[in-house]
């Protein structure tokens, strides 16, 4: 039976009153919460179709209010996911971790949740809304979702806008299996040195599949972190202490390293400093002075988007090399680092090694994501890929600055 209105008794001093509102066809709970700073009276109003709908409603404020919690009535996950993004990552990447993050969050998150208030959010609504998710998604991708909701709410707790992180209390589910990480043979990355030798992103792949120096940290690289001469009984080497991210910084404090050269990337690298030289000549004041090892022809930055569009385009033409099965759309220029793994430890590299060259913090994340083969011979990064690539590259063909501009 429904509750009958009844004429409101009059509340006495510092008590809490319910009502019924004829005008909002709702009863009407007035809470006691004593005087504002400026001295007026603290009497917020909560509002349901019951007397007791409106008791639970004043329990629950005067509790957030002795928590120290305000959380707003209307306060959206949504508004929690937006206030995360902008105010929660300050410092952080505008292209790398904040597009990304908003990126998924608009499109498997705020569609789907983002309407509910923040308050009433459940661990079944969570739950309810991976497990649609996981016909759609991998695992990884379920879990950074699940992280985004945390973060997101975590900061409405500390911003007084959420008395409860639900989010901590349910597990992403299993989805669907992820892109498998995958490497070129030996074979395979010959004959894409050999198609790339003509173009101006040779240097750049000869240094990515010998070195394993990630793509993001090639682009940033500067002749000041290059040294190609042994100088004190220290050989040729290349200081890896940069990258694209944000404030110019490696992806982990071990990604922060120095890594000694093999012979042919020392040769490929003096031959691209003379070409280099040249072309900033024939340039003149048209060249951009910031002394990056690899440019577009004007001197400036190659842009991530270029370099996979030319690294497919080589790809390719490896693929017309006889014995040699490539399919171009499915490879990227990352694929030269979990290559460069995998060559190291089919040749006998052990994982220590292989974690300290890459710039792993740990040996799990080589051994899971990016070794294809397990091989228990100990030997070095440098010289292993010396007699790895020992076989000639075709360093006889003529090289055309004028083929693949990687940014131009």
């Amino acid at each position: 039976m429904s509750e009958t209105p009844k004429p409101a008794r009059r509340a006495g001093h510092g008590e809490d009153t319910i009502y019924w509102d004829a005008a909002k066809n709702r009863f009407v709970g007035a809470v006691s919460l004593g005087y504002a700073p400026n001295g007026k009276r603290r009497r917020p109003k909560v509002y349901g179709k019951t007397k007791t709908e409106v008791r639970q409603k004043i329990r629950d404020l005067k509790k957030e209010v002795q928590s120290g919690v305000k959380a707003p009535a209307n306060y959206t996950v949504a508004d929690a996911v937006n206030d995360w993004l902008q105010r929660g990552l300050k410092g952080r990447d505008e292209k790398g971790t904040i597009g990304k993050n908003r990126s998924v969050a608009d499109k498997h998150l705020i569609p789907f949740i983002g309407k509910a208030k923040l308050k009433d959010l459940s661990a079944d609504d969570i739950d309810d809304w991976l497990d649609d998710r996981s016909e759609f998604l991998a695992t990884r991708s379920l879990r950074d979702l699940l992280a985004i909701l945390r973060r997101s709410t975590a900061h409405a707790q500390r911003r007084d806008k959420a008395a409860r992180n639900v989010a901590l209390l349910v597990t992403a589910p299993e989805g669907r299996p992820g892109r498998p990480s995958k490497a070129l043979n030996l074979e395979q990355a010959k004959a894409v040195l050999v198609a790339a030798r003509p173009s101006r992103l040779y240097a750049y792949l000869v240094l990515s599949f010998l070195s394993g120096v990630r793509t993001e940290e090639a682009r940033p690289l500067t002749w000041d972190h290059v040294f190609l001469e042994t100088k004190d009984g220290i050989p040729p080497h290349v200081a890896v202490w940069r990258s694209v991210r944000k404030h110019g910084e490696t992806k982990t404090r071990k990604s922060r390293r120095t890594i000694a050269l093999p012979t042919m990337v020392v040769e490929v690298l003096e031959e691209h400093m003379r070409w280099q030289k040249q072309e900033r000549a024939s340039k003149g004041k048209e060249w951009s002075p910031n002394g990056l090892v690899f440019t577009t022809r004007s001197g400036e930055p190659i842009d991530a988007a270029n370099v996979r569009r030319d690294f497919r385009a080589i790809v390719a033409k490896a693929a017309k090399m006889p014995g040699i099965e490539l399919k171009p759309h499915e490879w990227t220029t990352r694929e030269t680092r979990t290559s460069f793994v995998s060559l190291l430890s089919d040749h006998g590299v052990p994982l220590e090694t292989i974690a300290l060259l890459v710039g792993h913090t740990s040996q799990t994340t080589t051994e899971v994501v990016y070794r294809k083969q397990l091989r228990p011979v100990i030997t070095k990064g440098a010289e292993a890929m010396d007699v790895i690539f020992a076989e000639d590259q075709g360093q006889d063909e003529a090289r055309d600055p004028e083929e693949g501009d990687a940014g131009a």
